[in-house]
């Protein structure tokens, strides 16, 4: 952790605070421009011969279509907000959105636009959300590698969130075919939005996000979501770089004299040899 360099959150930290307060409430504007009576307004695609095909309820599906739907409202909010705003240069590079300050461009925030359904089995739970990589731009804040500025260029790193219920349709539906004047009869894929904005770190999880890439988890239980009572809450932004720029790299010993990487808060608290008081006993068992 470098105690020598002046972070651009901290340099504008008043700025950072008035961009959250924005984008917090411009993410409780949004249900209203997509959804009708609580269902989504998307219902498919539509052909030249004006023939409807109905969307599948796959999460990469869902959430690159509602990305799409919303982008028109970014646009009004970065310029509302006097900002300008970038996309990402490719398709996997970090932030989504980046919004550059019209007044002082040193100024920029990094969005990304994160969605998820709500987990069924477990009342109260989402399926949760990967936060971007911990690699090399992670690590190094330096670097350009698949990221629009280098980390440290941002003054503050968010996530808009959107966790919906999916709904339950046949078979039949996700292959019918509809004409325009049945539009009213389809029924949409996804319903009950919740939107959310944060600052990734206060949602994340001390577990990876997907798989066996170097992604950064999030918590799972909703109201923990809304409320930023992630693993880190407690310990603040600083821990978290720390922890996950070194996830999975610090070897620790294990209780019969094994060594092992570390990979969980636990062990990092240990290994640096902090307070257990930064950890967030609040936060869900299994999560922590």
């Amino acid at each position: 952790m470098d105690h020598h360099i002046e972070k651009l959150s901290d340099k504008y930290s008043a700025e950072k605070a008035q961009f959250q307060r924005a984008l917090s409430e411009f993410a409780l504007t949004l249900e209203r421009h997509i959804t009708l009576n609580g269902n989504w307004t998307i219902k498919g695609f539509i052909d030249v011969f004006k023939n409807i095909y109905t969307i599948s309820s796959d999460t990469k599906v869902v959430s690159k279509i509602l990305e799409l739907h919303l982008f028109p409202h970014f646009l009004d909010f970065a310029r509302q907000a006097g900002y300008s705003l970038e996309l990402a240069t490719f398709q996997n590079w970090y932030p989504d959105l980046t919004f550059v300050y019209k007044e002082n461009s040193e100024i920029k925030f990094a969005v990304d636009l994160k969605t998820t359904y709500v987990d069924e089995k477990r009342i109260g739970f989402c399926n949760g959300f990967t936060l971007g990589s911990h690699g090399k731009y992670f690590i190094n804040r330096e670097s350009s590698k698949n990221i629009q500025y280098p980390y440290n260029r941002y003054s503050g790193h968010f996530c808009l969130g959107i966790i919906y219920s999916r709904a339950i349709l046949t078979a039949e539906f996700e292959t019918h075919k509809y004409s325009v004047e049945e539009l009213p009869e389809i029924p949409s894929v996804i319903n009950g939005f919740t939107f959310f904005a944060t600052e990734k770190w206060k949602i994340a999880s001390d577990k990876g996000g997907s798989g066996n890439t170097a992604n950064i988890g999030s918590i799972k239980r909703v109201s923990d979501i809304m409320t930023g009572n992630g693993v880190f809450a407690k310990a603040g932004e600083e821990i978290f770089d720390d922890y996950w720029a070194n996830f999975g790299k610090i070897q620790i010993e294990t209780k019969d004299g094994k060594r092992k990487s570390m990979t969980s808060f636990d062990e990092y608290i240990a290994y640096r040899g902090l307070s257990t008081d930064i950890k967030n006993t609040n936060a869900p068992a299994s999560e922590v």
